[in-house]
């Protein structure tokens, strides 16, 4: 049996589809990108290529999808340091200094990998030990695909309270650049330095 829709009807259910089309829109566009409400009309949405390029100095960075590993240096983990020229004998210890924590972030733009890294530790008096300061040698060096693009070494002077007859320290390096296409092996190394 033929049905007959009344022809106020359909345009009461074509309203209803509108409606709830629009609603639907509203809700996706939203937060999505943690904007909130945007007054931003969609007529420019294919832009010419002159357009794309004056926008991109004012684009966001893209943030890497893989940071490059930080890894402490074998044998760049701790440093002894020993009075009256006793290498090695516990009792003439005069501080240990070790590196507990290393952390890096990255954001890729313009054919480069922006990194910013650093290290956290501490300094422990030995039995010999009565300084109050340590001076740390930390170098922080990248390689990419086996070539050092960077290598630095920082001083890093550290309070030793004498209470405690400890001390804690944090190096950090910023803004490094190092050319990425993307596909390169990228190493960041850190560890005690005591070459000159």
């Amino acid at each position: 049996m033929m049905q007959t829709v009344l022809p106020g009807a359909a345009f009461k259910f074509g309203s209803l589809v509108s409606a709830a089309v629009l609603l639907a829109g509203c809700s996706m566009g939203g937060n999505m990108f943690g904007g909130g409400t945007s007054n931003t009309q969609l007529q420019n949405a294919s832009q010419s290529q002159a357009e794309i390029a004056a926008a991109a100095p004012n684009a966001l960075p893209a943030i890497a999808t893989e940071c490059p590993p930080i890894k402490v240096r074998t044998g760049g983990e701790t440093l002894f340091s020993y009075g009256r020229g006793r290498v090695g004998n516990p009792r003439d210890l005069n501080y240990q200094a070790v590196i507990e924590e290393q952390s890096r972030n990255c954001v890729v733009s313009n054919g480069r990998i922006t990194v910013n890294m650093g290290v956290r530790g501490r300094v422990l008096l030995g039995p010999a030990g009565n300084q109050t300061s340590a001076n740390l040698p930390i170098r922080f060096a990248v390689e990419s695909d086996g070539v050092a693009v960077f290598s630095e070494k920082y001083e890093k002077s550290v309070a030793i309270d004498p209470a405690l007859q400890a001390g804690s320290f944090e190096q950090v390096v910023s803004n490094v650049a190092i050319p990425y296409v993307g596909g390169e092996s990228i190493t960041i190394w850190v560890g005690f330095d005591t070459r000159g």
